[in-house]
């Protein structure tokens, strides 16, 4: 089995030369994508195994085999049938196992991550670690009075934001000018970082901060932005707000708030809804609550002829007329159904409530005295 021509490299092929081919037909070959073949992906892999280790590379170009951790293979199926852990398999099982991949082949470091980078990129799970700045979100503060929480309103705002920068168009590079693979992370997109510790040796794989990810280093940055695609400026839009809105209620835009950096999502725009204090009603939720003041002797001429309404103001700036029910308690506040505010988003609407405070007469000549004595006996009768 000639392990070149099964990556189609030569035999003074670089170690990334040979890495790249090795992904490339992998990624084409995968048992998991359409068209893929199982077991071109297995001669794949045993190629790469060797050719990526520098001692077994060198003993294969001298004997044509690798006598240590001969490649025995099992008769496993799948995409890993050939699998050997070597000993202790951590899933379970004795050696070989069901996949039957020889783990301790791999001593180049890198190896082990490369194939399987390939498989779960294969199985569709894996993608580059890049780096997103999202856009912060924003919050307002909006006044309005009760008529326009009656009515809904259209309100202008304005506020300072970082925005999509207007030259490169928040990317923060010119993508004509190309791109270079990141020295850093040799276009991988992702670093390995290992500390030390009094409980030993963490590594942490992360995206890497010179190309935030991308793997490529944008040859021409843009000079506007320095890069990040943002710059400092100023929004102004119109804001629908509906009928019924609480006080405190937020109202979310989406993608209102800062711009994201180097072409991320933008942030958020919520805006909290402060419904001023009003001097006539009282607002209990969807209901209102006015005072009525009423002179003892309108109340007792709207008993006594039904024609004669009593009037108050409403929300929608129209007169209420009504009458006092027969035998009601003043003490009580008499519900006017539907003159109340707009259920939010909603046709329906709340209630008015009537709170009466009763005005005697500050004189009472003797005319006036007469008249409420035989009112008084024809009440008692």
């Amino acid at each position: 089995m000639d392990y070149y021509k099964i990556l189609d490299v030569s035999k003074s092929a670089s170690q990334e030369d040979i890495k790249k081919a090795y992904r490339k037909l992998a990624h084409k070959y995968h048992p998991d994508k359409p068209g893929g073949d199982e077991k071109k992906f297995k001669e794949l892999n045993e190629a790469y195994q060797i050719l990526s280790d520098p001692k077994k590379k060198a003993q294969y170009d001298k004997f044509g085999k690798v006598f240590e951790g001969q490649q025995s293979r099992g008769n496993n199926s799948g995409p890993f049938g050939d699998f050997d852990f070597g000993g202790q398999n951590p899933f379970g099982g004795a050696q070989g196992g069901p996949f039957g991949f020889d783990f301790n082949q791999f001593s180049g470091e890198g190896d082990f991550g490369d194939i399987f980078d390939v498989f779960f990129e294969g199985l569709g799970m894996k993608d580059k670690r890049r780096t997103y700045k999202h856009g912060s979100d924003m919050q307002l503060m909006q006044e309005i009075t009760l008529e326009e929480s009656f009515n809904g309103v259209e309100k202008k705002v304005k506020f300072k934001v970082g925005i999509k920068c207007n030259k490169c168009t928040g990317l923060g590079h010119d993508p004509k000018s190309g791109f270079t693979t990141c020295s850093v992370c040799n276009g991988r997109g992702e670093i390995k970082e290992t500390k030390n510790t009094f409980f030993g040796s963490f590594t942490q794989v992360k995206s890497c901060s010179s190309c935030y990810g991308l793997g490529q280093i944008p040859n021409k940055v843009c000079e506007n932005c320095k890069g990040s695609g943002v710059i400092n400026g100023e929004k102004e839009m119109a804001v629908k707000i509906l009928p019924g809105v609480m006080d405190g209620q937020i109202i979310k835009i989406i993608g209102a708030g800062e711009a994201g950096e180097r072409g991320a999502a933008d942030g958020d725009l919520f805006i909290i809804i402060k419904v001023k204090s009003h001097g006539l009603f009282l607002r209990d939720g969807n209901n209102l609550i006015i005072q009525k003041e009423i002179n003892l002797i309108e109340l007792i001429l709207s008993l006594i002829d039904r024609n004669k309404k009593i009037e108050i103001p409403s929300i929608s700036g129209k007169k209420i007329g009504f009458n006092i029910p027969d035998d009601f308690d003043l003490t009580q506040m008499l519900k006017i159904s539907g003159e109340g505010m707009p259920h939010f988003n909603k046709s329906s609407r709340g209630d008015l409530f009537v709170k009466f405070k009763i005005k005697t007469p500050s004189k009472i000549n003797s005319k006036i005295k007469g008249l409420l004595e035989e009112l008084g006996k024809e009440v008692n009768k």
